[in-house]
């Protein structure tokens, strides 16, 4: 039975590599599967996914109020397909994620989501709402914090400081993003040194 899954997990927690092993598996059981993530998404470049780990993938992309249905007709034609998978998930909008609800329903099509629950606030991610809300299953992707605890926050930085302000949707990788416990997010330490060097700052 086809199901929506949504694998969320804080930044470096290996979401993209996951996401591209599970394309690999797919496909070495000669079965059809699609990688798609939202076009906002450039850091690996325009129609890539890249993993940390060195994984690397082409992919479909799916404007911001583009229609993934209409973008995956067109690029699977008349073929069948055995499972969408979607990085970056976090950035959909809630049309997008309704469209996956029906792709999964409606055409049975298996579609495994990956993307981050909440930014660098601690608010939802539009994607990520409606994901969590539709989801037939939620599954955490886990990583640590530099103290050890589980890392379920990701902290925005500026010259090394975490930052509390800015608009939502900021691209980058371990230069501009940390992922913390919910302790350390709240204090600003970004590694083994005291509170006060670390303390958040607005932008």
């Amino acid at each position: 039975m086809a199901k929506l899954y949504f694998r969320y997990g804080a930044m470096n927690s290996s979401k993209t590599a996951n996401a591209l092993m599970v394309k690999f598996n797919y496909e070495e059981r000669q079965q059809r599967v699609l990688l798609m993530k939202p076009a906002v998404d450039v850091r690996d470049g325009i129609g890539m996914v890249k993993s940390r780990a060195g994984l690397s993938s082409s992919c479909l992309l799916v404007e911001r109020e583009g229609s993934v249905i209409e973008a995956l007709d067109r690029a699977t034609g008349d073929e069948p397909l055995h499972c969408l998978i979607v990085d970056e998930a976090q950035f959909l909008s809630k049309a997008q994620v309704m469209e996956l609800v029906r792709l999964v329903d409606d055409r049975k099509i298996p579609v495994i989501c990956y993307g981050l629950r909440a930014d660098f606030i601690g608010n939802l991610f539009e994607g990520s709402q409606w994901l969590l809300a539709f989801a037939d299953t939620v599954e955490e992707v886990k990583t640590i914090c530099w103290c050890g605890r589980k890392a379920i926050m990701n902290a925005r930085l500026l010259d090394g400081r975490v930052v509390r302000e800015g608009e939502q949707i900021v691209l980058g990788g371990n230069d501009r993003y940390i992922s913390l416990c919910r302790h350390h997010w709240s204090t600003g330490e970004t590694g083994p040194c005291s509170q006060d060097e670390d303390a958040p700052v607005n932008d």
